[in-house]
């Protein structure tokens, strides 16, 4: 069975879950389970700590892993991201008082308080700011009013905390994460076909479930003489499929289109004389 590591809590733990169901996948039925296994899809998940996902799957004990892409940076672990998932989306800043500091060149000397501190140690090494990294367990706002530190690394979101905080963002952003799959450093190179399959289609499955969620299925009726118009505003993936309707002059038209533009997309077909113009939510695909 291919062994699979899923966040036991926390913001990836639902939507990583939710993704799977999609999928196909059996998942668990209570928060309390550790061990699922789902014998259909040769299938076996583990819920972890998040932050312990990394060492798991870099370890080899497990074969891939679901977690987020600040939690492998900052774990040093020997695992790799293979998939981006797109949810639990989040961005990291160095904030402090106004008049401090305007960029990470300024940090030099200071002490800096977060909850990743290995993110912030590779960052300042790869600039060559030598700075004092503190750890801490959440709240990293209070370090600074505390005196614990005179900058922190923190999530930013809108910034409202950290303002309430009187504090401000500086420089750049440290890194953007998300929800990734992982995998142990070289282990595709290993000559083990039997795992490499299920895991490609472990991917192919989640990949399915992404694009089911981006696009959706656009069906019209349109003047054939209209038709390449038509068809320029939904190219489709390869090509729409035309089909020609009882009433002559008129075809039938089947594409796949973004859902964000659905709507424009349906004005803009109308106005070039098309009706009949639906969408359809897609459940599952694979290209």
């Amino acid at each position: 069975m291919l062994r699979i590591a899923l966040p036991n809590k926390g913001s990836l733990s639902g939507p990583a879950a939710e993704m799977l169901h999609e999928a196909g996948y059996q998942q668990r039925r209570e928060t309390k389970e550790l061990r699922v296994v789902d014998p259909t899809n040769e299938v076996e998940f583990f819920y972890l700590r998040p932050r312990d996902i990394a060492i798991y799957v870099s370890s080899g004990r497990l074969d891939i892993g679901i977690t987020g892409r600040d939690l492998l940076v900052d774990s040093g672990a020997r695992a790799e991201e293979i998939l981006p998932l797109g949810f639990a989306r989040s961005t990291f800043r160095f904030a402090t008082r106004p008049g401090t500091a305007n960029g990470v060149t300024d940090l030099t000397g200071m002490t800096i308080a977060t909850s990743y501190e290995g993110i912030v140690a590779r960052h300042l090494e790869e600039r060559g700011i030598d700075a004092s990294v503190v750890h801490l367990d959440g709240a990293v706002e209070t370090a600074i009013e505390l005196g614990v530190a005179e900058v922190i690394a923190d999530v930013v979101e809108t910034g409202t905390s950290l303002r309430n905080a009187g504090l401000q963002v500086i420089g750049e952003p440290i890194m953007t994460s998300e929800a990734v799959v992982i995998r142990r450093s070289g282990a595709a190179d290993e000559p083990d076909d039997s795992v490499e399959s299920k895991v490609q289609q472990f991917l192919r499955r989640l990949q399915g479930v992404l694009v089911a969620r981006t696009y959706v299925m656009m069906d019209y009726d349109c003047r054939v003489e209209q038709l390449e118009k038509a068809v320029a505003l939904t190219p489709g993936l390869e090509s729409p499929t035309v089909s020609p309707l009882h009433n002559e002059g008129w075809v039938a038209v089947r594409a796949m289109v973004p859902s964000k533009e659905a709507q424009r997309i349906m004005d803009d077909l109308y106005d070039i004389g098309a009706r009949a113009i639906l969408t359809t939510a897609i459940h599952a695909c694979r290209l």
